[in-house]
């Protein structure tokens, strides 16, 4: 195989837009989340529930990103 192998630089972006999306994705979904129980404490277990529902949902999609990345560079289905 001649020329540049833009490969790792495939799986880095791959994981990296996932992690910095994931990150800023929990991080805002955690601000609402207290804004909105202090507003309204007695709504703390329905809130609670829904955002470990969408926290868990995020991050899925993170570790998903991570294991095609992962797949990606170990197996290479490219080349």
């Amino acid at each position: 195989m001649t020329g540049f192998n833009i490969l790792p630089l495939a799986v880095a972006l791959l994981i990296g837009v996932a992690a910095l999306g994931s990150c800023l994705g929990i991080g805002l979904v955690g601000q609402k989340f207290l804004e909105s129980t202090a507003r309204q404490p007695e709504l703390v277990d329905t809130l609670q529930t829904k955002f470990f529902l969408v926290a868990g949902v995020t991050d899925g999609a993170f570790i998903i990103a991570t294991g095609i990345g992962l797949w990606f560079a170990t197996a290479n289905p490219f080349g």
